[in-house]
C-alpha cells in the first residue's frame, strides 16, 4: 500500500506577514510571521514539503530533444537556430524562487527547539533540494553566482556579483549533498516518498560523475577526484543491500515472453520496488497524471540512429553480429536483438489495450507528422489498462531515483578512471542485462572487459563522438542511452561527454525504412495524402551495402554542431541589470 507525501506536499506555500507598528515588541497573534513560526520541527517540515514539486515528475518526451528523437518540427537548438533572450531564458528572479526560499529556511530555522536528529532531517532536505536546484542551473549556464545567504535589498555586493566558476559552484553543491547524505535518515526511518540518505548519494553520485566526466572530455585538471567520489558514493549505495535490478511482475508478455523491462515502468505501486531508490507516487483521485494518454499523442519519433545502437542477443552490434536480419520491417528489425528494443518500441506485439481480460495489440501503427513522424513510436511508459488512459488519470508511480542509474555510473566512472575489472562490469553492466533473461536461457551477451570495437562508432571515417574512445567506454555509453533512454539523462550526457557532434549524423533525424507498408500507414494517418513525392524519405547508401530511403521529418535533415550550445545564453536584461555578468561564450 502506498504511503503518500502527496497531502504534506499539497499544503500551500507558508506566507509570512510582516508589520510595522509603534510597539515593536509585540508578535501578532492572527498572522505568521518569524517570531511565531520558527518554533518546532513540525513547521520546518512543511516549509520543506513545497520544494519536492521541483523534482522529475512524468513525461513521454523527456528524450525528444536529442539524438534519441526526432520532433515534429525542428529544435532550435539542435538547429542552431536559439537566440539570446530579451528576457526570461532561465535567468528571471522567479527562476531562482527555489534557491532563495532554500536560503531563508537556512538563515531561519536556528530558532527551533527539539530532537536534533529531526532537525537535521529537514535541514538536510533543504540543503539537498538547494543543491539540486544549482545543479539545474550549472547544467544550464555554467558558470552562476553561489549565493548562500538571505539577500535583502541592502545586499548589492551579493545582487550585483559576477558569476562564480562552475567548478566552485559544484563544489559547493558536493557540500550541500554530504550534508544531506549525513544527516538525511534511513528510507525506513522516513515517511515513504520523503527524502533519504541514499536519495542524497545516487544525486551526490550524478552530480561527480557530470563534473568529472565534464572536466575530463574538455582537458581540464581535477577531473580524477570527482570520478572518485562518484565511485564512492555509488558504491555505498550498492554495499547497502537496499536496492537490486528486480524483473517485476510479468504481467503482459510479448510472443510468449515477459516484458521484465517495460513492466518496471507501468508499475502501479513502486514503493516496494527494490530498483526504485526514491518515487514520485499518485493515487486514484488524489494525485494523478496524464503519462500513459500523452504516449500515444506524443509529436515526435525515435530516431533511426537509436534503434541501430540496440545490440543483438548474442552480444554484438548489428554490424558484426549474424543474427541481425536488417530492416526491411520492423518486425524483421527487431528479431534477435536487445529485448529493452521490443519492451520500449511499439509493434505489433505489443499489449495496447486490455478489453476484458483479453490484450488488444497495434494493427497498424501511427505514421504521421502530428503523432510519429519517424514511424517508431516510444511505448515505454504505455499501460494498457483503460483507466490509466483517460485524460490524466495515470496512477503507476514515477521513478525520481532509479537503482539502475547508480550501477551504470559506478560502471561509467570506474572505466573513465582506468580502474575497471570483470567483477565491476558483472555487477553493473551485466546485472542490467541479466534482468533481460528469458526463462531457462540467457538473452543477452555480456560483456567484457574487451568488447569488439563497433564499426557504426565512425561515420564516413570519423568518430561518432568527435573523438575516439575505448571499445570498452563505448558500450558502457551504448549501454547507459539503451538502459535509461527516455528519462531525461541523454542530452546533459552528451553535454558533459563534449560529444556534440553525434547530432550532426543524419541518421539522428531520420525515420524507419520506406517501403509499401510505410507508404500506406502514412496516407491512412494523413487522410490519404502521399507526400512521399516531396519531403518524406531521404536516400543513403547505408552501412550495409544496401541502398535505402529512410523517413525523414525535415526537408534537409542535416544541422552543423556548434559547441557554444553546450549552455544556454543569458537574457540581455540581466547583462543590462548587472554589469558584472559576462555572455556564455559564442553566444
Amino acid at each position: 500500500m502506498k504511503i503518500q507525501l502527496i497531502k504534506s506536499i499539497s499544503i500551500l506555500a507558508v506566507t509570512f506577514s510582516f508589520f510595522s507598528c509603534n510597539v515593536t515588541d509585540l508578535v501578532p497573534e492572527d498572522a505568521i510571521t518569524d517570531y511565531n513560526y520558527w518554533t518546532k520541527p513540525d513547521d520546518m517540515k512543511l516549509f520543506a514539503n513545497n520544494f519536492y514539486t521541483m523534482l522529475s515528475g512524468p513525461s513521454s518526451s523527456l528524450d525528444a530533444n536529442t539524438d534519441n528523437g526526432v520532433q515534429n518540427t525542428p529544435d532550435s537548438r539542435l538547429f542552431n537556430t536559439m537566440t539570446v533572450p530579451a528576457s526570461g531564458g532561465g535567468w528571471s528572479k522567479d527562476d531562482w524562487n527555489t534557491i532563495r526560499n532554500a536560503n531563508y529556511f537556512l538563515s531561519h530555522y536556528q530558532t527551533v527547539t527539539g530532537n536534533a536528529d529531526i532537525i537535521n532531517q529537514y535541514v538536510g532536505e533543504v540543503r539537498f533540494f538547494r543543491a539540486y536546484s544549482y545543479f539545474e542551473k550549472v547544467k544550464t549556464f555554467g558558470d552562476v553566482p553561489w549565493i548562500d545567504k538571505n539577500l535583502t535589498t541592502t545586499d548589492a555586493d551579493y545582487l550585483m556579483k559576477a558569476r562564480d566558476s562552475q567548478k566552485f559552484v559544484i563544489d559547493k553543491i558536493i557540500e550541500d549533498l554530504e550534508f544531506a547524505t549525513e544527516n538525511l535518515k534511513e528510507p525506513s526511518n522516513v515517511e515513504t516518498g520523503r527524502l533519504h540518505k541514499y536519495a542524497a548519494l545516487q544525486m551526490l553520485a550524478r552530480v561527480c560523475l557530470y563534473e568529472g566526466t565534464w572536466l575530463k572530455y574538455r582537458k581540464q585538471q581535477g577531473w580524477e577526484a570527482y570520478l572518485q567520489k562518484a565511485v564512492s558514493a555509488s558504491e555505498k549505495i550498492m554495499q547497502s543491500g537496499k536496492y537490486d535490478i528486480v524483473k517485476g511482475e510479468a504481467l503482459y508478455m510479448y510472443g510468449g515472453y515477459p516484458l521484465y523491462y517495460r513492466q518496471q515502468f507501468i508499475q502501479e505501486d513502486l514503493t516496494n520496488n527494490k530498483e526504485c531508490v526514491l518515487a514520485r507516487i499518485y493515487k486514484q483521485d488524489l494525485l494523478m497524471h496524464g503519462l500513459s494518454r500523452t504516449t500515444n499523442e506524443s509529436g515526435w519519433g525515435i530516431s533511426k540512429d537509436f534503434i541501430e545502437d540496440f545490440l543483438c542477443t548474442d552480444g554484438k552490434p548489428i554490424a558484426l553480429s549474424p543474427l541481425y536480419e536488417g530492416d526491411d520491417s520492423l518486425e524483421i528489425e527487431i528479431k534477435n536483438r536487445d529485448p529493452r528494443l521490443r519492451n520500449m518500441v511499439e509493434n505489433k506485439n505489443l499489449p495496447y489495450y486490455l478489453e476484458g481480460a483479453k490484450l488488444i495489440s497495434y494493427k497498424v501503427a501511427p505514421i504521421s507528422i502530428d503523432v510519429c513522424p519517424t514511424g517508431y513510436l516510444a511505448f515505454k511508459y504505455r499501460n494498457p489498462e483503460p483507466a490509466q488512459n483517460e485524460a490524466l488519470h495515470s496512477t503507476y508511480d514515477w521513478y525520481i531515483f532509479r537503482y539502475a542509474e547508480v550501477l551504470l555510473i559506478d560502471a561509467e566512472a570506474k572505466a573513465e578512471l582506468g580502474s575497471i575489472t570483470q567483477a565491476d562490469i558483472d555487477a553493473t553492466i551485466n546485472k542490467l542485462r541479466a534482468r533481460l533473461d528469458e526463462p531457462g536461457k540467457f538473452t543477452m551477451g555480456r560483456l567484457t572487459l574487451n568488447p569488439p570495437t563497433d564499426p557504426l562508432a565512425t561515420i564516413n571515417g570519423q568518430p561518432k563522438y568527435g573523438y575516439t574512445i575505448s571499445p570498452l567506454i563505448y558500450e558502457i555509453r551504448r549501454e547507459r542511452r539503451i538502459e535509461l533512454a527516455f528519462e531525461g539523462f541523454r542530452w546533459n550526457d552528451i553535454c558533459r561527454w563534449n560529444a556534440g557532434k553525434l547530432i550532426e549524423n543524419p541518421k539522428t533525424m531520420l525515420g524507419m525504412v520506406v517501403n509499401n507498408d510505410v507508404v500506406n500507414r502514412y496516407k491512412y494517418y494523413n487522410s490519404g495524402t502521399d507526400l512521399f513525392a516531396t519531403r518524406t524519405f531521404y536516400s543513403i547508401q547505408d552501412w550495409d551495402g544496401k541502398s535505402k530511403k529512410l523517413l525523414s521529418v525535415y526537408s534537409n535533415p542535416s544541422r552543423k554542431w556548434d559547441d557554444k550550445l553546450y549552455l544556454n545564453p543569458l537574457p540581455t536584461d540581466q547583462l543590462t541589470l548587472n554589469t558584472h555578468l559576462v555572455q556564455n561564450p559564442g553566444w
